[in-house]
């Protein structure tokens, strides 16, 4: 089945750093944001359709903390949740699995080590594992940058999305370090050239500072979620508004419960 008779969604992403949240600008200049677990319970009752938690630090003590924030999250709700950061070894994946995630972003790992997306997919299955994508500039101008967006590479994000689903990953988070946190919306452009070039689910991340931009990004995109950090850290926008603001708009939300 196409994905494209699924209807679209709307997610909240936690960054975490040693298992508090943080917010940056462009993957830098990060600050507390608070609690996570705090956070886990207000988006389960707000009708997030899922949860993505990204571990910007990437170390081992980090990891070990963002075992634990996915463990509280698994215990406090039902909805589906993500996530990833630093994830280099199946036993990284299966770790997150066993702590209670649904699906395990890699991102830098599937560039070093090609192989970690085959094997990943074909022992824990393909609708467990994202493809994440950090990019900078747009269109044909636009790079893949792996390490939390310090080290560039040669990689056209369309191109990579491709070798991606290629090897096994059954959806891509596609994330604009350019507009990271700047709330001025979603880089429309390479969004929709990488939806439409690959046959799995996008996740577009990166730039939403109010409702339109959603609605932009699933009107003027073929992606499948939205992806928001800063549109419900500051203010008082939430998942529940979002959505029906995005069904105001004609978009088909997927519904809940």
């Amino acid at each position: 089945m196409g994905w494209h008779l699924l209807k679209r969604r709307v997610i909240p992403v936690l960054l975490l750093r040693d298992g508090r949240m943080v917010k940056g600008r462009q993957f830098k200049d990060f600050r507390d944001t608070g609690e996570a677990n705090t956070a886990i319970r207000i988006y389960s009752a707000q009708d997030a359709d899922e949860l993505v938690f990204l571990d910007i630090q990437a170390s081992r003590q980090s990891h070990s903390a963002l075992l634990e924030v996915v463990r509280a999250a698994a215990r406090e709700c039902f909805m589906p949740l993500s996530a990833g950061g630093g994830v280099s070894s199946l036993a990284d994946v299966r770790e997150l699995l066993l702590a209670g995630a649904d699906k395990v972003v890699i991102n830098s790992a599937a560039i070093a080590q090609p192989d970690l997306v085959v094997q990943a997919a074909e022992r824990f299955g393909n609708q467990c594992i994202i493809g994440g994508i950090d990019y900078r500039g747009a269109g044909r101008d636009a790079r893949v940058w792996v390490r939390c967006g310090s080290e560039a590479t040669a990689l056209d994000p369309v191109e990579y999305a491709q070798r991606l689903v290629g090897a096994g990953v059954g959806e891509i988070f596609l994330q604009s370090i350019d507009r990271d946190g700047m709330m001025q919306g979603y880089d429309l452009k390479t969004s929709a050239a990488v939806a439409a070039a690959v046959s799995v689910p996008v996740i577009v991340c990166g730039g939403a500072g109010h409702f339109k931009h959603l609605a932009d990004a699933f009107t003027q995109t073929d992606v499948a979620a939205a992806a928001c950090a800063s549109l419900f850290h500051f203010g008082d926008n939430n998942p529940i508004r979002a959505r029906s603001y995005l069904r105001n708009q004609q978009v088909l939300m997927r519904v809940l419960r």
